[in-house]
C-alpha cells in the first residue's frame, strides 16, 4: 500500500472555507456555513456528502422543523448552507436542489418605540455605547454596520458616513446626524492617542476585509482604517500571530439597550434593531419619501421598507373607531 500523497486534496471543510473566501462573504457567514454542514454530517453518522442526496437533505430540514421547532430562518440558513456545498464545493447541480422548498417566514411588524421612548432609552446609555445606539436611531444603522464603522467611513464636512460591505455585500451612504458630531470628534481624539500607544507597544493593526493587506500592507496601522469603536483588549491573530484590538464585540451594545429599556420601564422587546426600525418609522412620520427611506436603510427592494408604512396606520389602518366617533351613551 503506498503512502499518502503530500498533494492529496485539502480536507472538506478546508474547500467550504476556500469558496467561501473566495466570494468575499463575510467571516459569520463562514462560520454559519461550516457550522451547519458539520451539523448534517454528523446529523447522518459521519457520511460523506458525495454520498448522500435529496433524501438526506429533506431528512436533515424535517428534523430542524419538526423535532427540534427550528424557525423558517434557520431551515433557510441551514438550507443554504447545504446547497452551497453541493453547488460550490462539491460540483454538483443535481436537479432536485431546484425543488426544495423553502421554509416561509412569518410576515410580522417590527417593534418601533415612540420618540420619547427612544429619548428614554438613550438617556440611560453612555459613552461609546450611547454614540452607538445613537447612530443605529440617528443613522439607520444594522448593529453590525455599526460596530464595524471605520475612521474613513466618516465624513463631518458632508455630514454622513459610509456604511461598507452591508447586507448583500453593498455600501451605501446615509447621514451623520449633527448632534453626534462633537461626541464623536472627542471619542476619536480618545480612540486615536490610545492608538498611538497601541503603535509604540507594537501593537496597533487591525484586520482588513478581503486581500487589502497583501494590496497595502501598511494600512493596518494607519488611523484611517482603525475601528471607530474599539474594543477595550487586544487579541493574537490566528493566522498571523499579530497582537491586534478588535472592534467592540455587538453583545456589549446589546446588553446595555436591552438593560436601558428595561430600566425606562419599556414593557415590549426593545432592542438595537428596534432603534433602527424607529429610525425608519419616525422618517416616515415627518413625511419623508419611501424611496429616500429605502435607500438610507440599505432595502434592495422597496417592498421590504413598506412594512413601516403598516407600522404608520395606527389602529386598522388609521381608521377612527365608531366608538370613539361620539353620539354613544352609557360609562363604564
Amino acid at each position: 500500500m503506498s503512502a499518502p500523497s503530500s498533494t492529496s486534496a485539502p480536507r472538506l471543510l478546508d474547500q467550504v472555507r476556500a469558496a467561501i473566501r473566495l466570494r468575499h462573504y463575510s467571516s459569520k457567514t463562514e462560520e454559519a456555513c461550516i457550522s451547519w454542514i458539520k451539523r448534517f454530517i454528523l446529523f447522518h453518522g459521519k457520511r460523506h456528502p458525495r454520498e448522500m442526496g435529496e433524501a438526506e437533505v429533506t431528512a436533515f430540514l424535517s428534523d430542524l422543523a419538526v423535532a427540534r421547532g427550528s424557525s423558517a430562518s434557520t431551515q433557510n440558513q441551514a438550507l443554504s448552507a447545504v446547497l452551497f456545498l453541493y453547488s460550490a464545493v462539491l460540483g454538483r447541480q443535481l436537479p432536485w436542489m431546484n425543488t426544495i422548498v423553502r421554509a416561509q417566514r412569518p410576515v410580522r411588524l417590527p417593534v418601533v418605540l415612540s420618540r420619547s421612548e427612544v429619548s428614554a432609552v438613550l438617556a440611560r446609555l453612555h459613552g461609546p455605547v450611547w454614540i452607538m445606539a445613537s447612530l443605529m436611531y440617528g443613522a439607520g444603522l444594522r448593529l453590525q454596520e455599526c460596530v464595524e464603522l471605520r475612521v474613513k467611513d466618516l465624513n463631518f464636512d458632508r455630514r454622513e458616513l459610509v456604511v461598507r460591505d452591508g447586507k448583500g455585500g453593498k455600501d451605501r451612504v446615509t447621514m451623520l446626524p449633527d448632534r453626534l458630531r462633537r461626541p464623536l470628534e472627542d471619542h476619536l481624539r480618545v480612540m486615536k492617542a490610545q492608538h498611538a500607544d497601541d503603535l509604540a507597544a507594537g501593537c496597533g493593526g487591525v484586520a482588513l476585509p478581503g486581500d487589502l493587506r497583501s494590496k497595502y500592507p501598511n494600512a493596518p496601522f494607519e488611523w484611517p482604517w482603525q475601528w471607530v469603536f474599539r474594543a477595550t483588549r487586544h487579541y493574537v491573530d490566528a493566522v498571523s500571530g499579530e497582537k491586534r484590538r478588535h472592534h467592540l464585540h455587538e453583545s456589549v451594545v446589546q446588553r446595555a439597550v436591552k438593560e436601558a429599556a428595561r430600566v425606562a420601564g419599556i414593557a415590549r422587546p426593545a432592542t438595537c434593531h428596534t432603534l433602527r426600525h424607529s429610525f425608519a418609522t419616525h422618517l416616515l412620520e415627518s413625511g419623508y419619501d419611501i424611496r429616500t427611506i429605502q435607500e438610507l436603510l440599505g432595502h434592495r427592494d422597496v417592498s421590504t421598507t413598506m412594512i413601516y408604512t403598516h407600522v404608520l396606520n395606527q389602529g386598522g389602518r388609521g381608521v377612527r373607531s365608531p366608538l370613539d366617533q361620539g353620539g354613544h351613551g352609557g360609562r363604564e
